[in-house]
């Protein structure tokens, strides 16, 4: 038998970027082909219609909007701010994630408010191709909304008990800011 020689042991190297960071960055990818193709092709239906919005069909409240799109950039701002926290003390982010939480949830309660008005005024999923893609892609962006708050829920509790890693954390704001930055477009494409 020959003698036995040990192969030197190589440091592991931390990959560029975590799993689940990696991960959620595929996710928003998708989401944003998934968005550019409702965009295009509703940006298709409205060059092509006579008249935008359809005769007898609302128009969509952009001054009202405007200020929830406020209070939805601020939870970004908010979000950004717990991330540099986060950094030095992480007991100290929660605030800002709970602010972020907060004003996002007002952003959604707006958006309902609004889908009632307009609800009312009769703009419905069947009313029009006007009514169709404006409730299928603010929607769809509402229910993003949604989860992305609930996934920043999530994470505040893990804050709060002090389990909450960088990647993870990571993760969350990624998904959030794919919320936050893809509400501007939405809303100057389908509002204006």
């Amino acid at each position: 038998m020959g003698k036995v020689v040990a192969l030197p042991v190589r440091p592991r190297r931390e990959p560029l970027l975590p799993n689940g960071v990696l991960g959620m960055l595929l996710f928003v990818l998708a989401e944003i082909m998934l968005f550019a193709g409702l965009i295009s092709a509703f940006l298709v239906v409205k060059g092509l219609a006579v008249e935008w919005p359809p005769v007898g069909q609302p128009r969509l409240p952009v001054e009202e909007t405007a200020f929830n799109t406020g209070a939805l950039l601020l939870s970004g701002a908010a979000l950004a701010w717990a991330q540099a926290r986060f950094r030095r003390a992480p007991s100290t982010a929660l605030r800002p994630v709970l602010l972020a939480v907060a004003l996002g949830g007002l952003f959604v309660c707006f958006q309902g408010v609004e889908w009632v008005g307009l609800v009312r005024e009769g703009l419905t999923l069947r009313s029009s191709t006007h009514g169709s893609f404006f409730y299928l892609i603010v929607g769809l962006h509402a229910l993003h909304a949604v989860a992305a708050i609930l996934a920043l829920g999530w994470a505040a509790l893990r804050l709060a008990e002090g389990r909450l890693r960088q990647d993870t954390f990571a993760s969350v704001q990624l998904f959030w800011y794919f919320v936050v930055g893809l509400w501007p477009i939405l809303y100057w494409q389908v509002y204006f």
